[in-house]
């Protein structure tokens, strides 16, 4: 088993078992499928700011890593230190995610290595499964047929999570981690805090490593004590 060596570290959490489903249902059978089945396959999800892309898409990688596929997750854009060359060296990979490719739009030489590694994924059979902030007709790509490459496979909104769904999305988490987080202490938190996503599981990782420091539960004093003190 073979992947690309790149410096980006996968969250250890990004597996489909701690991704809570709700709206996305066909979404994730659709990366899971990706995960599991070596057929030639174009995926792009799109979803505003923390809806849950980058878990999806390191979680699919995760996952087809852990069934023998090479695989790759290469995060593009603002802040990431890798260029359009490193796509050069992905086209003999099974799976392929790319995180942010629609902030690529514009620049000649990054559309350029995308055209050509859609064209290696195809005549491979390989799996190549984007993420953006839009749909692929919405993301002003200059490359004449780009849009329209990347719009031939699935397309999946990342439909954000109500209320409700995030207080169960912290247990789903917390469980996972080996914590229990009961209904009224979960509920109880949430009321207190800010509601991002991130700063829902940022916080709830802060209080894992509190709890576990002083060998307690997670209450409700126990949590209002860490509010009061952070």
């Amino acid at each position: 088993m073979e992947q690309i060596p790149l410096d980006v570290q996968l969250a250890d959490y990004a597996v489909f078992d701690t991704w809570l489903t709700a709206g996305n249902g066909a979404l994730v059978h659709a990366l899971q499928q990706v995960a599991a089945v070596q057929t030639f396959t174009v995926c792009w999800l799109w979803g505003g700011p923390e809806s849950g892309k980058t878990h999806l898409l390191q979680a699919c990688v995760n996952e087809a890593h852990q069934n023998n596929f090479r695989t790759a997750y290469l995060p593009v854009g603002s802040g990431s230190e890798l260029g359009p060359a490193m796509v050069k060296n992905m086209g003999d990979l099974d799976v392929i995610c790319i995180d942010k490719i629609d902030t690529i739009a514009g620049s000649s030489e990054w559309e350029q290595a995308m055209f050509g590694l859609f064209e290696t994924v195809r005549q491979r059979g390989s799996r190549l499964v984007m993420a953006a902030e839009k749909p692929p007709l919405h993301c002003a790509f200059a490359l004449p047929d780009l849009s329209s490459r990347f719009s031939c496979g699935a397309t999946f909104r990342v439909h954000p999570l109500a209320d409700d769904d995030k207080i169960r999305a912290m247990q789903l988490r917390a469980d996972w981690r080996g914590l229990e987080l009961p209904d009224e202490v979960a509920a109880f938190l949430f009321s207190r805090v800010q509601r991002g996503n991130r700063f829902l599981f940022e916080m709830l990782e802060r209080l894992d490593r509190k709890a576990l420091a002083e060998q307690k539960r997670l209450t409700i004093p126990f949590i209002r004590s860490f509010l009061a003190n952070r």
